[in-house]
Order: structure tokens, then C-alpha cells, then sequence
């Protein structure tokens, strides 16, 4: 399987496609103003307890206070506190290091959250959960930083292995390499990426985590409440940390800034396969280019055809998300129904697999598949989703079908949804269903560059359309676009945009910032 990674950067949001074998399998968007990204380290605030839920309710700066609850405070939260205190009484002290620092004993596991907290305390909290619809973040104060192969924990002092590594002598191995090198009070989850990797690699990571911990925590005496302490890295080498394997043969980026950051990533985890990362410069926007807006306008709706007419409906809830499994007209001219039916539940097996690392769909899915009459099958279709939803790196749990025939699927929940919408009011009208004459098109279009060069003084631009309009404009020996360089400045280009409705156009300046012209032009 070859794998790639497109990286789209806007000016307004990052957009990060996973291709395996050119099929779109994730996708992730980031706005550059995100806050309460998960890894966010706050210094944050009790606001109110809530002895029921045993747990409290934290204000690190967003509108709905966050969640913390008693299980997420961590064993070690009073030698944390302990320390939390030490920092914020040192001032322009240098703060003790932490190896120095005594160990207090763990919390109970069965106590209230009432014994630990009390409103008004200061506390340091990490973001497990990003805000989801009216829910505010969801909290952990059992801290840690993410690497490539570890995950450094402080105020703890222990070595876990990842249950994925099977060889008992590999895990026996990593365990007693990783207790000799790592510092005192820092506990280390050794990650399943990390079998069979040299100690010289594994020490410099575990180096650069500690880096990482005590350039940050230094912050918490200057810091104020609801301010981020540490802020993760980016999502695109966030994502990167996490899914890069030795199948990905391609990382193609169109920013400068976001490429030279992958680079450097890719150097520090890979050395001497930095040149798998290409800067994209092409004329065509980067997710036309690789197929992606397509695959996005068809994967996305909330019908789903996936084969031979079969499809999918998919529902989405505040509480579940639902999926009916639909043979269309696959089915037409089959004698053999079970094997029919066996055949389109398989094939959408693989589809909702796929659909929900697409849509990172979590919380509680329920599939509704067509109806089976033999046992074998049904437990042949649990095995194939099992298999299916192996790749998938977030937690998940697979029932076997119930006597309704509904199979339901627990999957670990960190963000949102994504929900790309994929209809399209018509730019035009507006859905008033009343628009100019077509015919007129371009002659707007030309007022508009016309407004643009004269008016504006604007030299280099580029005008994206749909491709049907950039073909129009395009064709013959002496094309309209030609000739609109002719007239008022060679610096524009005519740019074939698959994102953008029928009619639809826009401007993009030299630096790919937007242009706004909504102002309407007297057509000539």
C-alpha cells in the first residue's frame, strides 16, 4: 500500500489529506486562530464542584468551563500540586528540578473529588477532549508529551511497554533500555513504533521530551489563569507523528513555512528520507491536482454509493450516529440473494471503515446491514469489520450483530465530527431560483477585472473558476482569457478550481489572499 500526504495551506485554515493508494482515508482541517487543541497544557482554575459527578469544573479561558473528573487527576496529583506550588511561590527563582522533588503517595482510586480540590485552587491541566458541540474541553492533570516512539509522563517514576509489541524478549529489551536512561520522577510509555529501534535514537527523543517539559513549565510563575502553558504541535506534524510508517513514499505541501516544519520533522524522525517531502507549486489548486475535492464532494454527503449501486445512508446526532446499509439495484438479475446480500454487506464493511476514520465519527455508531439468514455469514461479516477497522488508530470496541440485525461500534471520541457539507446554493441566485442571463457571465466577469486593475490597481492576480467556465474562457486559437491579458494586465492568470460551484468565481492577489468583489460592476 503506498501512502501520501497532501497538506493544503490557506490562509485561512490548514487542510491535511491521508491518501492510501490514491483513496482518500483522512481528513483533517485546522483553522490558524484554533485554540484548545488536544495536548494543550493550561494553568487553570477550579470554578465549581460537583460531589455527584465527582468531578469539577475548570476555567481555562473557554466559554463553557471545562471537565475535569476524579479518575483523570492521575495518581500522582499531589505530587504535582506540590510542585505546582514550588513554581508558582519561586518568582524569578529558578525553579527546583524535578528529579529533586519527593514523590508523594498516589491518590486514593475510589475518593471524592471534594478531598483533593477546592474552588478557587490553581491547577495544571492538559486538553483531552476539544469542545464538542455544547460540551466545553474535557480534562486530564496526568500530563504528558507525545514523541514519535515514548510519551514522557512527569511526577511518576515507571517504564510501561505497549501491549501491540508481542516479543516478550522486544518488550523486556525496550523496558530495561528505557529504564536506564530515563531521568528520575518521569514515567515513559514506550510506543508500539518503537520495536527494534537503537537506544541512540530512543535517548534523543527521550532527551528532546525533557527539553520540552522544562522549557515550559519554567512559564508557570509569569503565567496567568486560562493561559496556555504549552501549546502541541502543529496538527500537520501532529498527524505526521502519528500515522508515519515506511509506506509513505510522498508528503506533498503548497506552503513554504508548513513544508520547511515537515522537513525538519522528517529529519529528526527518518534522517536521510527528508526527500519524500516536495514543495507543491503548480498552477492547479494542490487538492485538484491529487484528486482529493472530488473524492471530498462524493465521500461527504449524507448519501454514500460505494458499489454496483449499493450505498450507505448516514445520519448524524447529538447522542449516535446511524448507518443504513442499502443494496440499490445491485441486486437485480441475482438468483443467489444470500450471497448477494453477504457480498454488499462485505463491501460496505470496508466503506463505513473507511468512512469513519474519513469523518473521525466517535461516541456510539450503529449500522443497520441488509438482513442475513445464515449464522456463518453474520459472524463472517463481525470478523471482516473487525479486520477492516484494524488500521484504525483510535480506540474502538466491535459488537457482533444483534437478533435485529444492527451491529454497534463504540469509537474513541477526541474532536468533532468532520462534516464537510457537499451541496451547493447556487452563487447566482442564491436559491431564490432567479439569476441573470448566463450569456452575461463573462461579461461580469470582465467588469470585475476591469474594476480590479483600474480601479483597485491591482497588477497580479489570478481568477479561479469551475472548469467548465476556465474551459470556456480558455479555448479557441485566440481565447477570451488572452485577450483579457491583453486588455488589462499580462499578471493574470485563469485558474480551473473544482471546489467552486458552476458559477462561482473568485480572486486570489500574489500571496493567495482572497479578493474581495462583491461590489457589483455595471456591465459594458
Amino acid at each position: 500500500m503506498i501512502s501520501e500526504l497532501v497538506v493544503d495551506v490557506r490562509p485561512k485554515e490548514v487542510a491535511i489529506a491521508v491518501l492510501e493508494d490514491k483513496n482518500l482515508v483522512e481528513l483533517q482541517r485546522e483553522a490558524h486562530n484554533v485554540e484548545f487543541a488536544v495536548g494543550d497544557i493550561y494553568l487553570g482554575k477550579v470554578k465549581k464542584l460537583m460531589p455527584g459527578l465527582n468531578a469539577a469544573f475548570i476555567d481555562v479561558g473557554y466559554k463553557k468551563d471545562a471537565f475535569l473528573h476524579y479518575l483523570d487527576l492521575g495518581p500522582h496529583f499531589n505530587t504535582q500540586q506540590k510542585y505546582l506550588k514550588q513554581a508558582l511561590a519561586a518568582g524569578q527563582k529558578k525553579l527546583p528540578p524535578l528529579a529533586k522533588t519527593q514523590i508523594l503517595p498516589e491518590i486514593e482510586k475510589d475518593g471524592s473529588i471534594s478531598d483533593v480540590l477546592k474552588v478557587g485552587q490553581e491547577v495544571l491541566v492538559q486538553i483531552a477532549k476539544e469542545p464538542i458541540s455544547t460540551k466545553g474541553p474535557r480534562l486530564t492533570s496526568e500530563l504528558s508529551f507525545a514523541g514519535r516512539h515514548i510519551i514522557l509522563i512527569p511526577f511518576a517514576d515507571k517504564v510501561s511497554v505497549s501491549t501491540k509489541i508481542k516479543s516478550g524478549e522486544e518488550r523486556a529489551r525496550l523496558r530495561q533500555l528505557i529504564q536506564s536512561i530515563k531521568p528520575k520522577n518521569f514515567s515513559v510509555i514506550v510506543r508500539t513504533s518503537s520495536e527494534g529501534k537503537r537506544v541512540a535514537e530512543l535517548d534523543h527523543e527521550l532527551k528532546t521530551l525533557v527539553k520540552r517539559w522544562e522549557d515550559n513549565i519554567v512559564k508557570v510563575p509569569k503565567a496567568k489563569i486560562s493561559s496556555v502553558i504549552y501549546e502541541e504541535t502543529g496538527r500537520t506534524v501532529a498527524l505526521l507523528r502519528d500515522i508515519f510508517n515506511p509506506s509513505f513514499q510522498h508528503i506533498h505541501v503548497n506552503g513554504k513555512d508548513v513544508y520547511n516544519n515537515i522537513r525538519d520533522y522528517i529529519s529528526l524522525i527518518a534522517p536521510g528520507r527528508e526527500d519524500i517531502v516536495t514543495l507543491y507549486t503548480g498552477e492547479l489548486p494542490i487538492f485538484d491536482n491529487f484528486g482529493i475535492t472530488k473524492q471530498i464532494k462524493s465521500l461527504f454527503g449524507r448519501k454514500v454509493t460505494y458499489k454496483s449501486g449499493a450505498y450507505l445512508i448516514i445520519e448524524h446526532t447529538e447522542a449516535m450516529h446511524v448507518i443504513d446499509v442499502n443494496s440499490g439495484n445491485c441486486s437485480k438479475g441475482s438468483t443467489a440473494q444470500e450471497k448477494t446480500v453477504i457480498d454488499v454487506n462485505i463491501a460496505a464493511a470496508d466503506e463505513i471503515a473507511r468512512q469513519l476514520r474519513l469523518r473521525d465519527m466517535g461516541g456510539i455508531i450503529v449500522i443497520d446491514f441488509i438482513d442475513m439468514s445464515e449464522a456463518a455469514n453474520r459472524q463472517k461479516l463481525f470478523k471482516h469489520m473487525s479486520k477492516a477497522m484494524a488500521t484504525d488508530r483510535a480506540k474502538h470496541n466491535i459488537l457482533s450483530l444483534s437478533k435485529f440485525g444492527l451491529m454497534q461500534i463504540t469509537r474513541q471520541r477526541i474532536r468533532p465530527a468532520m462534516d464537510v457539507d457537499t451541496s451547493e446554493t447556487c452563487p447566482t441566485c442564491f436559491g431564490t431560483g432567479k439569476a441573470k442571463p448566463s450569456i452575461l457571465f463573462t461579461d461580469s466577469l470582465e467588469g470585475k477585472i476591469d474594476c480590479l486593475v483600474n480601479k483597485h490597481r491591482v497588477k497580479k492576480f489570478t481568477l479561479h473558476v469551475h472548469p467548465y467556465v476556465a474551459a470556456f474562457v480558455n479555448r479557441g486559437i485566440y481565447p477570451l482569457s488572452m485577450k483579457w491579458k491583453f486588455k488589462y494586465s499580462h499578471g493574470l492568470r485563469v485558474v480551473p478550481d473544482q471546489s467552486l460551484a458552476f458559477l462561482e468565481y473568485k480572486f486570489y492577489d500574489s500571496d493567495k489572499n482572497e479578493l474581495d468583489m462583491k461590489e457589483e460592476i455595471k456591465i459594458k
